[in-house]
Order: structure tokens, then C-alpha cells, then sequence
């Protein structure tokens, strides 16, 4: 990056295109020098107004009168509701009517749509918070879904395993009854064995008493048929039965659980304007230098603040340096390409970020550890801006294309390069640092195109800053570095002209810093007191400014 690079000159005469445009021709619509005036106005004298440039387009157009064409409808006809002009307010037609002059009309217009366009400004946002809040449910909405079916899940594996434990204690039941089934026959058989055995041996002394001849043993034996013919009872065991449940499937699911459909309300949302900052300071009208820290730096292109007490600096070396801010070293810290970083800046938990041009990456350096948290490819990483919500705005370049590209941690949120077709950004490398204000406004100090460009936060464009005529400014707008404050004030140093630009949020140039000696001031930040940290590029220094009151 060229902190020399002399960016287009935007705020020139239309006529001799090489002057400073003082004035404006509010009928042709031509910037104008004043040398161009005379021959501006030399054809219709009458016909031409010329203002400030400052005063541009505040002379009004009235409608043409379809009756009187040579005239100017400057009037309402209240009970016609029509523009006349004053011919035909004297007429016959709008005798007696009343009548309301549209110059007061259209004042009283501007400030309804001024209050309406502040309102909306104000309400713009909160559609951006809902925007990004259902943007955030969609993104969680499959680790949501996720997290049901790991439940339902769960609950599979807990109902199988009460089965196989209820299964197991029946089959460990079925096992006790058999050995009990199996006791039963095997006592009621022994049973009937001995019975057999005592028959078995009764028939062989029958045997022999049939065969004996002895007389006693023949007159004393004794029938025991009718023992025997006295069975034993019979012994009916029925075998165990199993008899399976017979479950519906409304039972299963009551068994499984319940799972509550999907269900949609609506809630209704009141917006709540967000108070006004009711801490106002003024601008100084002398501001003064507090300090002034010799960096070491042969050229330094940015800073910014890692607290009250401490700065981090960065310029045309591998080395990034931080001081505190009596101007003494703390510690310094070498990027891992060893080439200078396009910039640095510090996250919300402190932590220091640098952009590395070389390595196409973005790293972040916490407790001496370097972790890269985005790397590009086919783009260059530029500057950077952490947000108020925490998120990352990082310029990128690519040949002759630049844009804006908003990060949550290493995920790409949003990206910010055209107008209605129209790239929003000069396609060169020229410097091009960037921040956000109050209202989420996105502001982009332009080097290349000479203009500040500020977007909201949906990226559309909300207007353009191209410098303020003053006679001792005579370099071109060239805006490099750029911050913010808790005044909403957008803060740009001109590098040509050796001052600092004071905007407020809607681009209305309030003031220069131009009385601190600053020479060829480039990066800029803020602390959280309102304290001013500017760069200045050559010296290699950085002052610390109060401007506020």
C-alpha cells in the first residue's frame, strides 16, 4: 500500500475541471468555480441560481401551472386540492377559496420525512437483530433436530434394555421350573420303581411256594395282591406356558414416550425506541495534544487501543509493538510471514488480531499463542474492525475488486461490494480502513476514490463523503485513516492535507483537527474516554488528542 498513491479529485469545477468548486448552480445542477460563473450564466442571465456549494439544490422547483404555462404553480387551492399558480388564484374558478403556499407545504413535508426518516433509522436495526436472530435458529435448527432423535434414541436403547433384562429373568424363571418339573417325575418314577422291585420279589416267593411242598410256609403265606392292585396316583404335571402380550400400538408409543408436535404462535413484538446518549460532548474548540509516542516505526500506518493504559502499533515492518501510554514498550510481537500485517486491531476479549497480506490469513494472538482464524483464497485480507456485537469486518482485495466481508469467528456472515450494480469501493490497493458507528453504520475511509462510503448495516449505501471546500486545503480529499466515538462523531484523517475530518453520523462535516502539528496523519482509534490516537506516517510517532469536552 502507497501512503503517496493520489487518489481522483472529486470535488472540482464542472466547467475548467481543474478548481476547487466554492459555488453550485441550482438550475443546471454544475459545480462551479468562481472564475466559471460569468461564463456559466453568460447565455440566460435570469434563468441560472447560484449558491454555496454548501446551500446546493435548496432552491426549490415548483410544478409547472397546466393553465398559465409561463408559470410556476406556487400555491394549493385548499378546497380544490390542486397546485395553481397565482393567476389562477385570482381567477373566477377559485374565487373565495383558500389557499396554502406550497413553499411552507413542502417545509413542513421535509420535516415529516425527517423525522420519519430518523425514526425509521432507528427502527432499521431492530429488524437487522430479528434478521440475525432467525438467521441463528436456522443455523442451529439440525443441532436441535439432532439433539431430539439422540434423545428418542436413548429411549430406544433404555425400553431394549429393560426387555432383554425382563426376558432374561423369564428365561432364568423357565430354568428354576424345569429342575423343579424334572424333581417331581424323577421322585414320583423311584416311587413306582421300588413298588416294581417289592412285586418282583413277592412273585419269586410265590414262586417258590408253589414249588415248595413244605407244609407251613404253604398254610401261613398271605395274599398281597390287594396291595399291589392299589396303584399309585398318577402324577400330572403341566409344562410352564409363555403367553405373549398382545400390545397395541398406541401402548407402545405411551410405553416409548411422547413426542409434542411441532407448534407455531405468534408473539407480538412492541419496538422499543433505544434511549438517546444522553452523555453529550461537545467538540473543543481548541483541541490539544496529550502525548506524543515515538514508536520506532520508520513509517507507521496504524494503532489501536488494547485499553486505557495500552496501545498496539503496526507499520512497514514484520514487528507489531505495543506501549503503553506513557510511550514505553510492553511487548512486541513478530508476524509469522515476516512481512508487515495490512493492519491490526483487538477483539473483545483482548485479544490481538492482525491481518497478513502476505499469508492471505487472519490471525489472532492471545496469552503469546498465534492461532489463525481465517485464510483466504483468490483474496487479499486488508483491514480490519471488530464490531460492538464482537463480529469481524475484514477489506479484501482481489486484482482490480474490493469488498467487505463480516465474520462470526471463522464464518462468513455478510458481504458488502456493490450499489445497485455498482462496485461501492475503488478497485485498488490504496488504503482503505474501515469502522463502525453507533447506529451499525458501516464507514469505509475510500484512499483510492477520495470519498468516505458509508453503508448500514444491511450494506446498503447511505451516503458519500468527498471532502469540504476550505482555502487552505489545497491537496486532494485523500481519507485513509478512520474511527468513531461515543458521540457517533466519524473520525478521517486526510493525509495531503495534514488534518482530521469531524463528521457527524449523517455526514455533515462539523470541524477540522488541524492545529496539533499533525503531519501526514494515517490510522486512527478511539479509546473508551474519547482520547484520539492518531498516526502520524513518517515520523513514526503517535499522538494522543482530547477533542471533546
Amino acid at each position: 500500500m502507497d501512503p503517496n498513491y493520489s487518489a481522483q479529485d472529486v470535488a472540482r469545477c464542472d466547467l475548467c475541471k481543474t478548481a476547487i468548486a466554492q459555488n453550485y448552480c441550482d438550475f443546471c445542477h454544475v459545480n462551479l468555480c468562481k472564475p466559471c460563473i460569468g461564463e456559466h450564466i453568460s447565455d440566460e442571465y435570469d434563468k441560472h441560481k447560484i449558491v454555496p456549494i454548501l446551500q446546493r439544490k435548496s432552491t426549490l422547483i415548483f410544478p409547472k401551472c397546466e393553465t398559465h404555462q409561463n408559470k410556476n404553480c406556487k400555491y394549493q387551492c385548499q378546497d380544490c386540492d390542486i397546485f395553481v399558480c397565482s393567476d389562477c388564484a385570482i381567477s373566477k374558478q377559485h374565487k373565495g377559496h383558500e389557499f396554502l403556499k406550497l413553499e411552507e407545504l413542502f417545509t413542513k413535508s421535509k420535516e415529516r420525512i425527517g423525522k420519519d426518516k430518523e425514526e425509521l433509522d432507528g427502527i432499521s436495526p431492530t429488524y437487522e437483530e430479528i434478521a440475525i436472530e432467525l438467521e441463528n435458529q436456522i443455523a442451529n435448527l439440525d443441532g436441535e433436530y439432532e439433539k431430539l432423535t439422540t434423545e428418542m434414541s436413548k429411549q430406544r436403547e433404555e425400553l431394549h434394555r429393560e426387555i432383554d433384562n425382563a426376558i432374561n429373568q423369564m428365561e432364568e424363571d423357565i430354568g428354576e421350573i424345569k429342575v423343579k418339573h424334572h424333581s417331581i417325575l424323577k421322585e414320583h418314577l423311584n416311587e413306582i420303581k421300588q413298588v416294581q422291585s417289592l412285586m418282583q420279589k413277592t412273585l419269586v416267593s410265590l414262586h417258590e411256594i408253589e414249588e415248595s411242598n413244605e407244609v407251613s410256609s404253604t398254610i401261613h403265606y398271605r395274599s398281597k395282591v390287594e396291595e399291589f392292585r392299589k396303584l399309585q396316583p398318577k402324577i400330572n404335571v403341566s409344562m410352564p406356558k409363555f403367553i405373549p402380550k398382545q400390545v397395541a400400538r398406541e401402548e407402545v408409543s405411551n410405553l416409548i414416550g411422547k413426542l409434542i408436535p411441532l407448534s407455531t404462535t405468534l408473539e407480538e413484538r412492541v419496538f422499543a425506541a433505544k434511549k438517546p446518549n444522553t452523555s453529550v460532548r461537545k467538540l473543543l474548540d481548541e483541541p490539544e495534544v496529550l502525548n506524543a509516542i515515538k514508536t520506532g516505526h520508520e513509517k507507521i500506518f496504524s494503532v489501536t487501543c488494547l485499553n486505557e493504559e495500552q496501545i498496539w502499533t503496526s507499520g512497514l515492518i514484520a514487528d507489531i509493538k505495543c506501549f503503553n501510554i506513557q510511550g514505553v514498550l510492553q511487548k512486541t510481537i513478530q508476524t509469522k510471514s515476516r512481512m508487515n500485517p495490512c493492519d491490526i486491531a483487538v477483539d473483545i476479549d483482548g485479544a490481538l488480531l492482525y491481518s497478513d497480506w502476505k499469508a492471505r490469513t487472519v490471525y489472532k494472538v492471545k496469552d503469546d499463542q498465534t492461532e489463525e482464524i481465517i485464510r483466504l483464497k483468490g483474496w487479499k485480507p486488508g483491514n480490519l474492525c471488530v464490531t460492538s456485537s464482537g463480529e469481524l469486518l475484514v477489506i479484501m482485495f482481489s486484482e482490480d475488486q474490493v469488498k467487505v466481508v463480516r465474520y462470526s469467528g471463522s464464518t462468513v456472515k455478510q458481504t458488502i461490494q456493490f450499489d445497485n450494480g455498482q462496485p461501492l469501493y475503488s478497485g485498488n490497493t490504496a488504503f482503505k480502513y474501515i469502522t463502525e458507528i453507533r447506529n451499525l453504520d458501516i464507514c469505509v475511509a475510500d484512499w483510492g476514490a477520495g470519498a468516505v462510503v458509508v453503508v448500514n448495516q444491511a450494506g446498503k449505501l447511505r451516503f458519500r463523503y468527498t471532502g469540504h471546500p476550505s482555502p487552505t486545503k489545497n491537496e486532494p480529499f485523500n481519507p485513509s485513516g478512520i474511527t468513531t466515538d461515543s458521540q457517533s462523531h466519524i473520525l478521517t484523517s486526510d493525509f495531503g492535507n495534514h488534518c482530521i475530518h469531524i463528521l457527524n453520523a449523517d455526514g455533515l462535516f462539523l470541524r477540522y483537527i488541524d492545529n496539533c502539528d499533525l503531519k501526514n496523519p494515517l490510522g486512527l482509534c478511539v479509546d473508551s474516554n474519547d482520547s484520539l490516537f492518531v498516526c502520524e506516517c513518517f515520523r513514526g510517532s503517535v499522538k494522543k488528542i482530547k477533542y471533546l469536552k
